[in-house]
């Protein structure tokens, strides 16, 4: 019948728009995805208090990986809500469904919300003057990519801030479990500023290129009363205390236009 694909905001329940809230009490199943990101402190049965209904559904990566398909056989002949923390579209995930669920000719209603794309506008630099967006990833033993470095090197050579994703691993399996079958999962793990810094420091000392130069920030909890934005260069930054998740990092480009220069002094360390 039709998949709403609903963005809940940053905040915190409150943040569905009133089109999003009159969906979710109008479908027959609902969904809240947990995979990508999270509302910190809130769960589905409080969202499903909240909103006034029954029951909300996890879609956890198990769900979202097997390519929700009992989500979308619902959506064939019922009202189904697919709940996304921040915007619907920002994550390729998203759109992947958007995209199976228009294959099998069900109709999709999204609904926007705040997500840290735009959000990210807090700290005072221009949303105009952002690069491409990277996601850096929680080293392991034998893997230790960095390709993100070289996309930030790339934004600052243009004169273009970057936005960096900070990992979050949520209902992870270790390998002998996933190996073994075993449906044990590890505890949650949210990748913090510093965490991204020490990376980012430690890659710069084998590359040498000057990404970790310069003016850099760092963001908690984007959208909720408790956020918190700090500037400074990387060394100093990689210091500060941000508090719990979920966090994000801005590298600046090396020229800051003088209205982002005086913001930035809102924020300094």
């Amino acid at each position: 019948m039709v998949l709403w694909m609903i963005g809940l905001g940053l905040g915190d329940e409150g943040d569905i728009s009133v089109k999003g809230l009159k969906a979710v009490q109008q479908s027959a199943y609902i969904y809240l995805e947990a995979y990508t990101s999270i509302l910190p402190g809130l769960d589905k049965e409080t969202l499903a208090a909240a909103y006034g209904v029954q029951e909300i559904l996890e879609a956890d990566r198990e769900l979202v990986e097997s390519g929700c398909e009992e989500m979308l056989e619902r959506a064939k002949d019922q009202e189904v809500c697919f709940l996304v923390v921040g915007d619907p579209l920002c994550a390729t995930t998203h759109t992947d469904l958007w995209l199976r669920a228009r294959q099998r000719e069900i109709p999709v209603r999204v609904i926007h919300n705040a997500s840290v794309m735009n959000a990210v506008a807090s700290c005072g630099l221009q949303l105009y003057r952002f690069g491409e967006t990277v996601s850096i990833p929680f080293w392991q033993d034998g893997w230790r990519p960095d390709s993100w470095y070289d996309k930030i090197l790339k934004n600052k050579r243009a004169g273009l801030h970057t936005l960096c994703l900070l990992d979050i691993k949520v209902k992870e399996q270790s390998v002998e479990n996933l190996m073994r079958g075993r449906k044990i999962y590890e505890p949650p793990r949210f990748m913090t500023v510093r965490q991204a810094l020490d990376q980012l420091m430690e890659v710069e000392k084998a590359k040498e290129m000057g990404v970790s130069t310069g003016l850099a920030f760092g963001l908690a909890r984007l959208g909720r009363e408790d956020q918190v934005i700090r500037a400074g260069p990387v060394e100093q930054l990689a210091e500060a205390e941000f508090g719990g998740p979920l966090h994000s990092l801005v590298i600046c480009a090396d020229d800051l236009h003088e209205l982002e220069q005086e913001f930035a002094k809102h924020y300094q360390l």
